[in-house]
């Protein structure tokens, strides 16, 4: 392999296909497998005031990616995708765009890397690039949207070939993909009341833990917190005077 044919094929030739390809199917398994992954470290993080997990993990992660942005032939996340998906059929999507994704996927592991394995550095805005990078992960597995793929088009200024999905030549949807009234109606108010209900319970329920601390202080203006700190000084002194009575 040359240096020309490693930076612009990545992937596989499969006859038919003008480019190199991956299989789609098998990227968004291993998308799921390691969303899966960190939602489980999170609980046990949560639950069980344990680091070494996290650790194991985005170890695992930026280990992962830097082998994609090789060659997706040896990434372990991939290769377990591959063996769940096997029985099904191939869809075959270009290789450049997925590894333009990988290597942002792989460039955001390594700050996590630096942050939580070689130190242990945790504050709110660092933990958020550790939900934005579950966020990507659970939009591939479970929409098929990969937005790498999207900044690799608007980057390079021309539509890359056979996107998941067929989304790069799709020009008119077919009336199954169509929204009636109702059915806009529905998801709407659907959407709307999921993000209320975050926000109501962020916002409204006590937090026990560092990590829930976080999230409740970041969806409060500072207003808002700043009557949290009356409030609970306010509790605090009538509870002392109370105290005193005795």
């Amino acid at each position: 392999m040359n240096l020309q044919s490693f930076l612009w094929e990545y992937g596989e030739k499969v006859p038919g296909y003008d480019v190199t390809v991956i299989n789609e199917r098998e990227a968004r398994a291993a998308a799921g497998i390691l969303f899966a992954l960190g939602m489980i470290v999170i609980f046990v993080g949560i639950g069980y005031n344990h680091i070494i997990v996290a650790r194991v993990y985005l170890a695992f992660l930026f280990i992962d990616f830097f082998a994609r942005t090789l060659s997706p032939t040896y990434s372990p996340s991939l290769l377990l995708g591959k063996y769940i998906v096997r029985n099904q059929k191939p869809e075959y999507v270009g290789g450049l765009q997925k590894r333009f994704a990988w290597s942002l996927g792989w460039f955001i592991s390594w700050f996590m890397m630096n942050w939580f394995v070689l130190h242990w550095d945790i504050t709110f805005y660092k933990v958020m690039l550790c939900v934005l990078c579950l966020t990507l992960m659970f939009l591939e597995t479970a929409f098929g949207v990969c937005v790498g793929c999207m900044i690799y088009k608007w980057i390079t200024r021309k539509n890359p070939e056979h996107c998941p999905g067929g989304v790069c030549e799709m020009r008119v949807k077919e009336p199954i993909q169509r929204f009636n009234p109702i059915q806009a109606t529905i998801a709407i108010v659907t959407a709307v009341a999921l993000f209320a209900g975050i926000y109501l319970f962020l916002a409204k329920t006590e937090s026990k833990t560092f990590f829930g601390q976080f999230l409740h202080e970041a969806v409060l203006t500072k207003a808002q917190l700043q009557k949290e700190e009356d409030e609970k000084f306010e509790r605090e002194s009538a509870g002392a005077f109370e105290n005193d009575d005795f």
